[in-house]
């Protein structure tokens, strides 16, 4: 009976440690294959960085549009897009000045050109320079649209608003407010 008894502990002990063994083995497996798949995800991620990037395209007319950023990230799920920062943007166009535009963020549409520009947004040409904190750049519609905290300097006057349009083609410039009710802010500075 005292052997009987001594043989059913040592099974359930050895029942007990194997399956111990097994499920502390299993569980360690599982987290090695989880860190690999965090691992392969940082690589994929931090392949997807570009430093220093330039984009460069002309029309038929010979205009230029000239981007440049510090560092581009592409989107994985829509691979035609790049986020980027430190973004500097400019637009020669044949019959008008050079367009300078800095945002500390944006991103770029690689199939039609098209730039959003984010905070921090500055636009100058000749002597003028608007400040926003939203731009909307379409190449192919030769729009720019500012928006957000509004401003536009030059020597002779400012002027705050929530919105300026600007047609870089007909160089015609559309100022406005969202509100109907307010009213555009314009100081002569002489």
């Amino acid at each position: 009976m005292q052997k009987n008894l001594l043989l059913r502990i040592s099974f359930i002990t050895i029942t007990i440690f194997l399956i111990l063994f097994f499920f502390l083995k299993l569980n360690t497996e599982d987290s090695s294959i989880q860190k690999e798949i965090v691992t392969t995800e940082e690589k994929i991620e931090s392949s997807n960085i570009i430093k220093d990037v330039s984009y460069i395209s002309k029309d038929s007319r010979g205009n230029e549009y000239r981007l440049e950023a510090a560092e581009g990230i592409i989107d994985q799920k829509q691979s035609y897009y790049i986020s980027l920062t430190s973004v500097k943007g400019f637009i020669s166009l044949t019959d008008y000045n050079l367009i300078e535009i800095s945002s500390d963020f944006g991103k770029y549409n690689i199939n039609n050109y098209d730039t959003i520009f984010s905070k921090n947004v500055i636009i100058t040409y000749l002597d003028n320079k608007i400040k926003g904190e939203y731009l909307d750049f379409s190449w192919d519609k030769n729009l720019m649209i500012i928006s957000k905290n509004v401003s536009l300097k030059n020597n002779k006057s400012s002027l705050t608003a929530d919105v300026i349009e600007l047609n870089i083609k007909t160089k015609d410039v559309k100022i406005f407010m969202y509100d109907e009710n307010k009213k555009i802010n314009i100081k002569s500075l002489n």
